[in-house]
């Protein structure tokens, strides 16, 4: 596929061959075994974290690469187009970054930011719950302040990279209301801390989202983030900001392959003695798929585009996420009929493609929230933009940015921010 070079500069396209091949040579190799065991593959995530891409969207200053969304897009495209589950590695990871970059405190920032650049360690970010799932003012899990300390209690599931994080970005209830949630950062050898059941996901082998569980563990005052009463914030801009176009991406790289593969599938199956493309009726569906995948490529380059610009985005990433999961779904679909009962076996990759691209309905919002949230764009009741609120901190300066200040907006409702 022809590169936007509207969007993309000479780095960029260096990262992205860098990348490719890196995926190529080092990822789908151990594709097939993950889909064998259907376990987290700690080892090579480990090795993908040491190629330094987490931390792209950090500055330079922390050690990180300083490119910005766009290039975190790229990233986590070319990783999903050969694997999803490291591609969601990635981005998962991505959001724990985000918690940090706009509201960790400077000692913060300079303790685990470096650590993060250089792979060894890979943050989360938890705020599902079990009862509340994506109504992150329904959460119950608590933290009681006790003198210099926060006694932490509760369960979280759903969490991106929950068996092998090494610090976890925790949203709990410290109050009454919407000013009652507090997010801290809680590593994972702290006493009282302990993993919970890793799940039977339906697609992502390779990738752990599963459930931590907080019982009786105390966090010093120096491990909350922003102030007390600020937790929503921290969940509502990094679902928002990254978590958003982070799984776009995770979607464009599955809608990729899709398309790549069956196009080459039907230019090696023979039917009535010509390529299988050459039927009229499959050409238009190829046809079909390519414009999806054309639209979904735009929208997703366009928004991060603008965040990088530090431009207001909220509605272009609401809609770029929308777009690439409802296509790669539809894209998946009409290639498991193209290949008919061939789609059903594992060689031909389709299976997986679909089952991948289903997961990422839920996270930062289902099709139905961003729907909602587009409708709210459209009669002008959405509120102030996150985008807009992070300007000053979401672009490639290498000016310190503060903690974000403030209320909490309008946005209500389900826009889950776990994985």
């Amino acid at each position: 596929m022809v590169a936007m070079d509207y969007f993309v500069d000479p780095q960029h396209k260096r990262l992205r061959a860098e990348v490719r091949r890196f995926a190529e040579e080092e990822v789908e190799p151990r594709v097939a075994g993950m889909e064998a065991k259907q376990e987290v593959d700690r080892d090579l995530s480990r090795a993908i974290a040491r190629q330094g891409w987490i931390g792209v969207t950090i500055p330079c200053r922390y050690g990180g690469m300083g490119m910005g969304h766009l290039a975190k897009t790229i990233i986590i495209e070319e990783l999903s187009r050969v694997s999803a589950a490291m591609g969601a590695m990635v981005q998962a990871s991505q959001l724990g970054v985000a918690k940090v970059i706009h509201f960790g405190s400077e000692e913060q920032k300079a303790h685990w930011l470096p650590q993060v650049a250089s792979g060894d360690c890979l943050p989360t970010i938890a705020v599902t719950e079990p009862e509340s799932g994506g109504h992150v003012l329904g959460m119950t899990g608590t933290a009681e302040r006790r003198g210099d300390e926060y006694l932490l209690n509760g369960r979280k599931w759903f969490v991106g990279n929950s068996h092998i994080g090494d610090v976890h970005g925790v949203v709990l209830r410290t109050g009454e209301g919407s000013h009652g949630l507090t997010a801290f950062l809680v590593e994972s050898d702290r006493p009282g801390f302990r993993l919970g059941e890793l799940g039977d996901p339906f697609g992502l082998h390779g990738f752990s989202f599963g459930e931590i569980i907080f019982e009786n563990c105390r966090v010093p005052v120096a491990n909350r983030l922003a102030d007390e009463g600020q937790g929503l914030d921290v969940a509502y801009s990094s679902s928002i900001l990254y978590g958003r176009p982070n799984l776009t991406a995770v979607s464009l790289g599955i809608h990729r392959a899709v398309v790549e593969d069956t196009v080459r599938f039907c230019r090696e199956r023979t039917v009535y003695g010509k390529p299988l493309g050459q039927l009229p009726n499959i050409h238009l569906k190829i046809g079909q798929m390519q414009s999806r995948l054309m639209i979904a490529k735009l929208a997703a380059y366009h928004a991060t585009h603008l965040l990088d610009g530090g431009l207001p985005c909220d509605a272009e990433l609401i809609n770029a996420k929308l777009i690439n999961y409802e296509y790669a779904t539809a894209s998946a679909k009409d290639a498991m009929e193209i290949h008919a009962a061939r789609g059903l076996q594992r060689v031909h990759n389709i299976e997986r493609y679909y089952r991948d691209a289903v997961h990422i309905y839920a996270p930062a919002g289902t099709a139905d929230i961003q729907r909602h949230r587009l409708g709210q764009v459209a009669f002008g009741t959405y509120g102030q933009d996150w985008s807009t609120r992070l300007a000053g901190r979401i672009g490639c300066s290498e000016a310190p940015a503060e903690a974000a200040v403030g209320g909490v907006d309008a946005l209500g409702g389900a826009a889950s921010a776990s994985w």
